[in-house]
């Protein structure tokens, strides 16, 4: 289990509606040119990205950078697939609980540790409707319990 230090860049908030999150793990990202300045700007987005593994490699896809504006033609392809550095155990850890059916790897957050970004990963099961609409009402439930108690502590 991974966990997060740092200055979080970008969330992924629809990972936790649409998922059972049941392992993290930490990744390095491996960047080109100014992207590193764009994540440090704050100009990343997760909604829509997803991890896969491919010939024994760990990659990020649909992962959108935003161009640094004074990059010039130095800039980058704003959702290209970028390679992740994780540890070889995990990896072959992750390929054999992606090959289930229903797991999948979810980045939740990017955020910078130590002066490098990091993406914290999230190896997830599918929830369906009806979890959905569950957890839907324990949070409206929360939510109503701690307004009783608030309106009856004033």
């Amino acid at each position: 289990m991974a966990k997060e230090k740092g200055r979080v860049l970008a969330q992924n908030k629809k990972a936790s509606h649409d998922y059972f999150i049941e392992e993290t793990y930490e990744a390095g990202i491996v960047l080109q040119g100014t992207e590193i300045k764009s994540i440090r700007a704050g100009r990343v987005n997760l909604k829509d990205s997803f991890a896969t593994i491919r010939q024994g490699e760990a990659y990020i896809n649909n992962m959108h950078i935003a161009p640094y504006e004074q990059g010039n033609r130095f800039n980058h392809e704003p959702t290209r697939a970028r390679k992740l550095l994780l540890h070889r155990k995990e990896i072959d850890k992750l390929i054999g609980e992606t090959k289930q059916a229903g797991y999948s790897l979810i980045p939740l957050k990017v955020y910078i540790k130590n002066g490098f970004a990091k993406v914290l990963l999230g190896l997830g099961k599918g929830k369906k409707n009806y979890d959905k609409r569950e957890d839907l009402k324990q949070k409206q439930a929360k939510r109503d319990m701690d307004r009783a108690l608030k309106d009856r502590l004033n």
